[in-house]
Order: C-alpha cells, then sequence, then structure tokens
C-alpha cells in the first residue's frame, strides 16, 4: 500500500521495483513518436528535407502515400465541400488504421498537444491542487457536434481556426508565437481549472477519434488483476481513469480487457504498476487470474 502513501508521485514503487526506464517505457516510447512526427513535417521548412508535405490534417508522405485526418474529411463534407480524391484515399488509410489499432491512439502517440497537458496533469498531482471543476463528459460530444454544425452552417472549417493541434505545427513552421496563447489557455486550464480538462471532456478530435476505434484490435487489458493491491496508482496517470474500474475490478464486466473507447492506450497504467498487473494484447485474448 505504499503508493497510496505518494499519491502525489504515482509510480515511485514502480521505479524502485522495475528501474527508472522500465517504469516511464511507454511514456518514452510516445514521446519519441510524438517528436517523430513533428519532425516529418518541420524537416522540410526547417532543413529543406522534405519527408511530409502538408501537416497532420492532409499531407503527402514521401511524394507517394496521402494522409487525411478523417475529421477534417468530415467538416469538409458538412461545409458542403467534395474533396479531391487523394483526400478521400488518405482518409480512408488513416480510418483504417485507427480503427484497426485504436482511434485514441492518435492522441496519446501523435498530438503535439499531449506532451503540453500531460505536463499540466503531471504538475497538479506533484502540486496537490484539487481545486477546480470538470465539464460533463459527454461536453466534447457536443463541441464535435457543435463544430460540424458550424460547418454547415458558414460552408468554412470553423474548428481549424481554433484547432489547438493545427496552431502548434503552424506555430513552429511561422513562428506565430501570438496563436501559441490558445495552447497555453488549455495548458492553464488543466493545471488551475479542471485535471485533464481539455482532452477529456471538451476536444472534439478525442472524441471523434474514440468513435473511430471503439472496436479496435490493439487492447490493454488487466489480465492479472488479482494481483492488485489498491495503490490507486493507475487511476492517477491515466487520461481517462474511468475506462480502468470495469476490467480492473469487475464492474459491470467479467472480461479483463479495457474496452472503452476513451482509452488512449497510452500505456502509462502498465508503466506505474510495479505488480504487472497490465499488459497489451488484442481484444479477443479473455484471459484472467481471476
Amino acid at each position: 500500500m505504499s503508493g497510496a502513501r505518494n499519491i502525489n508521485r504515482p509510480g515511485l514503487d514502480a521505479i524502485r521495483d522495475k528501474g527508472w526506464l522500465a517504469a516511464n517505457r511507454y511514456l518514452v516510447l510516445r514521446r519519441i513518436s510524438q517528436l517523430t512526427v513533428l519532425f516529418l513535417f518541420l524537416s522540410g521548412p526547417w532543413f529543406g528535407l522534405w519527408i511530409a508535405k502538408g501537416n497532420l490534417a492532409s499531407s503527402l508522405t514521401f511524394g507517394i502515400l496521402p494522409l487525411t485526418d478523417p475529421y477534417l474529411f468530415v467538416q469538409s463534407l458538412a461545409a458542403g465541400f467534395m474533396p479531391a480524391a487523394s483526400a478521400l484515399i488518405g482518409a480512408a488509410i488513416v480510418i483504417a488504421f485507427y480503427a484497426l489499432f485504436g482511434g485514441r491512439l492518435y492522441c496519446a502517440w501523435v498530438c503535439p498537444v499531449n506532451p503540453l497537458t500531460d505536463l499540466a496533469a503531471w504538475l497538479r498531482r506533484r502540486l496537490g491542487l484539487k481545486s477546480g471543476r470538470a465539464p460533463d463528459g459527454n461536453t466534447r460530444y457536443w463541441v464535435l457536434a457543435g463544430s460540424l454544425l458550424a460547418a454547415a452552417l458558414t460552408s468554412t472549417l470553423v474548428w481549424e481556426w481554433v484547432n489547438p493541434v493545427s496552431i502548434v505545427q503552424r506555430s513552429l513552421i511561422f513562428g506565430l508565437s501570438g496563436s501559441l496563447l490558445v495552447v497555453f489557455a488549455i495548458f492553464f486550464y488543466d493545471l488551475l481549472v479542471a485535471s485533464r480538462g481539455w482532452c477529456g471532456h471538451l476536444c472534439p478530435m478525442g472524441v471523434f477519434y474514440g468513435l473511430l476505434g471503439q472496436k479496435s484490435l490493439l487492447r490493454i487489458t488487466a489480465d492479472q488483476r488479482g494481483r492488485c493491491d489498491d495503490c490507486m496508482d493507475c487511476f492517477a496517470v491515466c487520461p481517462e481513469p474511468q475506462v480502468i474500474r470495469p476490467a480492473l475490478k469487475k464492474a459491470g464486466q467479467d472480461s479483463p480487457l479495457i474496452l472503452d473507447r476513451d482509452c488512449t492506450n497510452c500505456g502509462r497504467c502498465i508503466d506505474v504498476c510495479n505488480k504487472h498487473v497490465f499488459h497489451f494484447t488484442h481484444r479477443f485474448d479473455q484471459r484472467s487470474d481471476s
């Protein structure tokens, strides 16, 4: 139960038992993934090495592979635009990937805003901040619907004006520091007002990708849940802690799989658990020690 005494510093027991790197393996891999994705786009304007032209909304990699954000694609349809054939192919590729591996994999492994919201969550824990109240979890569905309705009413991609993902990329390429005010607002909102408020309660991209990958193959399992000592470290670091309980505590399901579409497959529950309760697996793996 020592983890419970370190509520503001979850994962200390895992570091002690597994070593720092093993206790932060997926965190490190996610940062490498996010930086690599950014480099693919920034290598052109920064160094003249054009690997991926465009941005996370729409790109062409190595001059061959088109990739299109399906959320942008749907917004375009709502606004009355018929995207080009290459955009349709790019959206189909992205949809197939996230439908197979988990839609919110995008949030944890690709989105450039994620490190900032993770930092805000880490600071909240370290500072012991408990103030504020997050909006209802269904708010993000309303934001998603509102963004599509706004696109239909204005015939423009309204969300892209304030999309923090696009803002981060534009700012890095063109040095538009003033536009980063939106991103800083998200950081301080998460830090001072609502824990995981943006990603967990407001971001329409997250909920869109969650819907996209709700039947995905890749899953995290609590197959060794009998070893759980209720230290609560996994709940402390999880960006969507409500997804853990059904699998770990048999709350409404017998399966040890985390099946909730809001799971980001970030792997932090695996990292911080010194009892090795959690593992990556596939959705058909029903093995459990209890």
